[in-house]
């Protein structure tokens, strides 16, 4: 098997040498073919008649033509149609020149459409059996001319089918591979989403905690040697944020974990549930904060109770870093038709600088968030001060295989 094996490698690496093989086979056949006569004594007698000069030049010129099948189907054709034509005008029609012909025929019905398959197939047929049947020596009837016939016919048929049989192969490995390559294709972009949703997940929380963080830390220090208790205060705020902090860090880490893990974080994503608490740790900070709501008790699939929470968070993070002090915060969740719709407002006097104008990823991730359940974000300075964060977010989602079908 393995000699088979590196015998076929080494044809398919040299075709030529493939093609000169065929060609010896079929002058072989054609010499010890013309030196048999179907009409003997018993049936088929073997050296009852012997080839003339041209018949043997024309049977050489026919095989040696085959050498060259691949590289020029057509003109090979051609050339061996013109020696089987001559062959079956001027020579003995029973030398078997027409097998060139025959293997020529079936290269070309090989590497060609089907189209041209029947038109060559058709002008071979008709113009080597018309012949051998006007201007031969032998009756129109003669099985010989018929044999012209039927195996030209079997060569353009073989060559066809040898042709389809390629195409089908060919088509169901490109389709193969076009379903690895997809395959491919979608666990590249599911990693990469999980990469931007676990990205947008440590922003969120490491922003937030660290925010609030920064300023009970800074009011600590200003309070530390006049006012002890309300450094005390501060310090404890700092605490319970690290504390919140360290907390959603490894639940969002845990999603890194193997399956099946026991030590895997089971706490679940946080939500507008916990908006009251949330909102606390901004008032704890000294940020003033009023919540307005009208979801009248709406449950909300969880992707979408995760992003309005984030939302919110990353706004009123943003209004603690940016809009200065003295600033009071609106925020509003209200029930519109099939969507909810979140809005923090404040009104932060002077330049507004927002995390997109200095290099952050916070209104970034707000937007990524929002478009990937399909809803919408608009952000912007208000009128008169302040700025203004505004998501649409549909209550139904729909799932990304329900939208990509197979």
């Amino acid at each position: 098997m393995n000699t088979l094996d590196r015998a076929r490698r080494h044809l398919k690496a040299h075709p030529m040498a493939l093609d000169a093989a065929i060609a010896a086979g079929v002058l072989a056949c054609m010499v010890a073919g013309s030196f048999v006569d179907p009409h003997g004594a018993h049936d088929v007698s073997w050296g009852l008649r012997t080839p003339d000069p041209l018949s043997l030049v024309l049977i050489v010129l026919g095989a040696v033509a085959l050498v060259f099948r691949r590289r020029a189907p057509m003109t090979v054709l051609a050339l061996t149609g013109t020696v089987s034509l001559v062959e079956a005008v001027t020579g003995d029609p029973r030398a078997p020149v027409a097998m060139s012909a025959v293997i020529a025929l079936y290269t070309v019905a090989s590497t060609t459409d089907r189209p041209t398959t029947w038109r060559v197939g058709l002008l071979t047929m008709t113009v080597l059996t018309g012949a051998s049947m006007l201007a031969g020596p032998l009756p129109w009837y003669a099985q010989e001319n018929l044999a012209i016939f039927a195996w030209t016919g079997i060569g353009a048929t073989a060559g066809d089918a040898v042709r389809s049989r390629r195409a089908f192969i060919h088509a169901i490995r490109e389709r193969a591979e076009r379903a690895e390559r997809t395959r491919e294709e979608e666990a590249r972009r599911r990693v990469a989403e999980e990469r931007l949703r676990i990205a947008r997940d440590l922003h969120d929380v490491v922003a937030h905690h660290i925010a609030l963080v920064n300023v009970q830390a800074g009011v600590a220090a200003h309070v530390m040697d006049k006012r002890p208790d309300q450094a005390k205060e501060a310090l404890a705020h700092v605490r319970e944020a690290s504390r919140s902090a360290l907390n959603e860090l490894r639940a969002t880490v845990g999603l890194l974990r193997q399956s099946g893990d026991p030590e895997a974080p089971t706490e679940p994503a946080p939500g507008l549930a916990r908006l009251d608490e949330l909102v606390g740790t901004f008032r704890n900070a000294g940020l003033h904060v009023e919540v307005a709501r009208a979801d009248n008790g709406t449950i909300l699939p969880a992707a979408v109770d995760l992003a309005a929470y984030r939302v919110i968070q990353e706004a009123l993070t943003n209004v603690q870093k940016h809009a200065g002090t003295e600033v009071k915060a609106e925020v509003s969740v209200v029930r519109v038709g099939p969507n909810i719709e979140i809005t923090v407002l404040d009104n932060g006097a002077g330049e507004d600088l927002r995390p997109q104008t200095v290099g952050g990823h916070g209104l970034l991730g707000m937007r990524e968030r929002v478009t990937a359940l399909r809803g919408t974000l608009t952000t912007g300075p208000r009128y008169g001060g302040g700025f203004r964060v505004h998501a649409i977010l549909p209550v139904k989602t729909r799932t990304r295989a329900t939208e990509d079908p197979v």
